[in-house]
């Protein structure tokens, strides 16, 4: 019996086949180093077969629940991942490149679990914040920036006479 994100690979003829597959928190929570604990998305894998390999393109779309970097309250963000992953068969499992593996002949399923987790992570920006509102304002908790403004240290912009000179050479060279 195959698993809950694994695509049977017996039987298939050289052609292309289309599986969609649903990722909520029950997948986010196998994991348990995801930094996602929430989400709510799509995976839609279009598999060629060819006479040498499969090639696999997967495409995710949803929404995740995050934590934003400003004021540490989740939100939820929208992400999307397009990957290509080229399969072929050998002797024993191999993911040196991180688009092609190889796997063992007697395998007849292959588990895009691991890739999804992975395609999802990779999605994430490296800063994760509040979108603002139509008006441009901040979505962010207002009584975290609130706190934030209060602890601001006044004069931040001014500069240093001693790095000015040092400055000044750089420009003269």
């Amino acid at each position: 019996m195959p698993g809950l994100y694994s695509i049977p690979l017996a039987g298939l003829k050289e052609t292309r086949y289309t599986y969609e597959f649903t990722i909520g928190d029950d997948f986010f929570g196998a994991f348990e180093e995801s930094e996602i604990k929430k989400g709510e998305m799509r995976a839609v894998v279009v598999l060629q077969k060819c006479s040498t390999h499969l090639e696999l393109d997967i495409v995710i779309n949803g929404k995740a629940e995050v934590i934003c970097d400003r004021c540490l309250e989740p939100f939820k963000m929208t992400l999307s991942s397009a990957n290509r992953l080229f399969v072929r068969q050998g002797q024993e499992w191999e993911e040196a490149d991180p688009d092609m593996i190889t796997m063992p002949l007697d395998e007849h399923e292959i588990d895009l679990s691991q890739f999804f987790y992975e395609y999802i992570h990779l999605a994430l920006p490296i800063k994760r914040i509040h979108p603002d509102d139509e008006k441009g304002n901040s979505t962010c908790d207002p009584e975290m920036i609130r706190k934030l403004n209060d602890h601001l240290i006044q004069g931040e912009g001014e500069t240093d006479p001693r790095w000015d000179d040092l400055k000044k050479l750089t420009r003269n060279n």
